[in-house]
């Protein structure tokens, strides 16, 4: 496999979680038993299989590599991906795309599609995707990837199988849809950016953005700009009832070393082992 780019593999109760983030440099996210992923920033080669991508907003440590993937799967001879992006994306990236392909000269065919806030996503007959809206310096969306199922109602638990047969032939519907949050991704955002899909808080795996740790960065200041600091996410210490959460996009004012120094100290028990800081 061609390494051309940083790469962290989690793996979570059958789900794989693979990606890298860092804020200003790029930022990548793969669930390959979901057929999906979050951002381009950058495409570790691998990642081109993938099909089927959601983007949060267009700051370019986000979204550079959308045309380069693009291109390397009609190279591949690989059908033309699906992108999910803000609506008001859609035209300005159209046109990046019809730029690039006169200075690549080569097609670039792939869908992209408006990811609205309050809408679903159909991804399958298991799974679909959630828009939410996230807070930052230009138009961003934040996306929740459910596992939905149909499963027999409480009033019939317990009847005969038989009972059950003949209630369903008569026309009345025995199973409800039972969803669960899987993977719930926040790309750049302010804190408001949780607070607003309680599903965030819920979902199996959350991946969120933690771009400052450090006291002497003002969360007001960094509000400001659309980004989380530390205090926030301890603010919220208790609403958090994720498995795993994967705090990414630290800034890179920070050296590595600092801010699992700085977690260590501030959030010892990694929210009782849950969080993991993703470096």
């Amino acid at each position: 496999m061609i390494d051309n780019a940083p790469l962290r593999t989690f793996v979570h109760k059958g789900l794989t979680i693979e990606g890298y983030s860092r804020a200003a440099v790029q930022s990548y996210w793969r669930i390959p038993e979901l057929k999906l992923g979050f951002d381009l920033g950058a495409q570790p080669w691998g990642f081109m299989a993938t099909s089927t991508w959601f983007i949060s907003h267009t700051h370019l440590d986000h979204i550079a590599a959308l045309p380069v993937y693009v291109a390397r799967r009609r190279m591949m001879k690989m059908e033309p991906p699906t992108i999910y992006l803000p609506e008001t994306a859609i035209e300005p990236i159209e046109k990046l795309l019809r730029a690039v392909s006169r200075l690549d000269r080569g097609r670039l065919p792939c869908t992209l599609l408006p990811a609205v806030p309050g809408e679903e996503i159909e991804l399958s007959r298991e799974h679909v995707v959630t828009v939410s809206n996230t807070y930052h310096t230009l138009p961003s969306v934040g996306y929740v990837v459910w596992d939905r199922r149909r499963k027999l109602k409480q009033e019939f638990h317990g009847l005969p199988s038989d009972t059950i047969r003949t209630i369903r032939l008569s026309g009345i519907d025995v199973t409800q849809e039972v969803r669960v949050p899987l993977v719930a991704y926040l790309g750049d955002s302010t804190p408001e950016g949780l607070d607003a899909c309680p599903a965030m808080f819920e979902a199996m795996i959350l991946i969120t953005e933690l771009t400052f740790v450090a006291h002497s960065h003002r969360k007001e200041k960094i509000h400001k700009f659309g980004h989380m600091h530390l205090d926030d996410l301890l603010a919220r210490r208790e609403q958090f009832q994720n498995e795993v959460v994967i705090a990414t996009h630290f800034s890179t004012r920070y050296t590595d070393e600092r801010i699992r120094r700085i977690l260590a100290k501030r959030i010892p028990d990694m929210l009782d082992g849950r969080l993991q800081a993703w470096l």
